[in-house]
């Protein structure tokens, strides 16, 4: 029984952090609930950022969790600009970074989230060098895009993955133009390998994006502060106002490691190592969201997902672990994206060499298709891509793991509904 007199902090303002607050007072929680964000900004959601925000389509107060006063009506002490640079796991305190006041805890939650990965060469010092993880980076994008669309500039994004995609969008919607730059020989292939890639890829072009894929950036060059082109390792140079950093992100685990929490290893993403209820080494320390490396039963392996599910799904299944009320955090990875007139949900994890072939439902080429990962004819994941209401079925046939005919699996005319046990 968790008695009033507790207190819960919760260390890291995103997403996860918020409905981690929410999830403790809605199960009944009457403790202390302090909630540590680094950014000034109220808790907020971040695919918006890279999409309908960026783009003008979404309002500023549409990204906020909660409405700001929902914080002070639920006794949830929000704590914004502030860093949290110490854990005592023996005292049970956390220490803030800016004046060294200590916080005790009786359980203590890690949403630290993820940072982009910087661009380790001569010129990310230039004034139109960009990398989009916070609000106050969408803001900014958003007007550097809308400006080299009015004045025909060039972006140059480094990457070809889902960041680097929604932004090569945005930009050609505000009429900038737009070079990606990949070492890989397609466009998103972690996610989903070549052969759905290239589809992506093929799409992109057809929007005015050109590729250099098999190459990666080596060099920024500018003039006073200014960026004026960026060079690849194969010796080419394409002309640049502006370039985007969209190369991955790396979990924040500094503050875990420094207070001696087992971390997970880089073969599965890094992140805090937790249990399968988001319990870390430390019984009263729990992780969630992007930073947190939970063991998948479906998968059979550690996962670390970056993805606004988890966010979604992983704070409030913390929150409920941390009152003694948790249980298996099993879900299936799910993500979706909106590029140009395409829109797709992924559900499952399948990286290039955990399958054995791709199966397509629908019609590719007009990007009305379902595609399915499998293996020894289970299926390990699927995206509908402008196809609707099917991601129930999708990971119903993920998660039990049935094996189907991929004859009529590929087979539009059979229901996914009858193929799952």
């Amino acid at each position: 029984m968790v008695d009033a007199d507790q207190t819960f902090v919760i260390v890291g303002g995103g997403l996860a952090g918020a409905k981690a607050a929410e999830t403790l007072r809605a199960e009944g929680f009457n403790g202390r609930v302090i909630l540590i964000c680094d950014e000034r900004d109220h808790p907020y959601e971040r695919p918006p950022l890279s999409k309908g925000y960026v783009l003008g389509k979404e309002e500023r107060d549409s990204v906020f969790v909660h409405e700001p006063a929902w914080y002070a009506q639920n006794d949830v002490e929000l704590h914004l600009g502030q860093t949290v640079d110490a854990i005592d796991r023996s005292a049970k305190t956390v220490r803030f970074g800016d004046d060294g006041t200590l916080v005790h805890y009786d359980k203590l939650l890690l949403v630290t989230g993820a940072e982009p990965r910087r661009l380790d060469i001569p010129g990310t010092d230039l004034v139109g060098v960009h990398h989009l993880r916070r609000l106050a980076h969408s803001e900014r994008l958003k007007q550097v895009l809308a400006a080299l669309g009015r004045d025909n500039g060039h972006l140059v994004v480094a990457g070809a993955g889902w960041i680097g995609l929604e932004i090569a969008a945005a930009a050609r919607e505000y009429g900038a133009e737009v070079t990606v730059v990949e070492p890989e020989q397609t466009a998103l292939h972690g996610v989903l390998g070549p052969e759905l890639g290239e589809i992506f890829a093929e799409l992109h072009r057809e929007h005015g994006v050109r590729f250099h894929f098999g190459a990666r950036l080596t060099e920024i060059t500018g003039h006073d502060g200014l960026v004026l082109a960026a060079r690849t390792d194969d010796g080419e140079e394409h002309p640049a106002h502006d370039v985007l950093a969209a190369i991955g992100a790396a979990p924040r685990t500094g503050l875990a490691e420094a207070a001696g929490l087992e971390l997970a290893d880089r073969a599965h993403g890094g992140g805090i190592a937790v249990d399968e209820r988001l319990r870390t080494s430390d019984p009263d320390i729990y992780a969630a969201g992007d930073v947190a490396a939970f063991p998948h039963p479906l998968f059979g392996t550690r996962l670390r997902v970056e993805h606004w599910a988890n966010a979604l799904n992983g704070g409030p299944a913390a929150a409920r672990a941390m009152l003694g009320r948790g249980t298996t955090y099993d879900r299936v990875p799910y993500f979706f994206s909106d590029q140009y007139d395409v829109g797709l949900e992924y559900s499952g994890w399948a990286p290039p060499g955990t399958y054995d072939q791709v199966v397509i439902r629908g019609d590719a080429s007009k990007r009305e298709f379902i595609a399915f990962w499998v293996k020894e004819g289970r299926v390990l994941a699927g995206m509908n891509v402008n196809v609707w209401d099917v991601t129930e079925p999708i990971q119903q046939l993920i998660r039990t793991g049935v094996q189907v005919d991929t004859e009529a699996l590929a087979d539009p005319h059979v229901p996914l509904d009858s193929l799952v046990p």
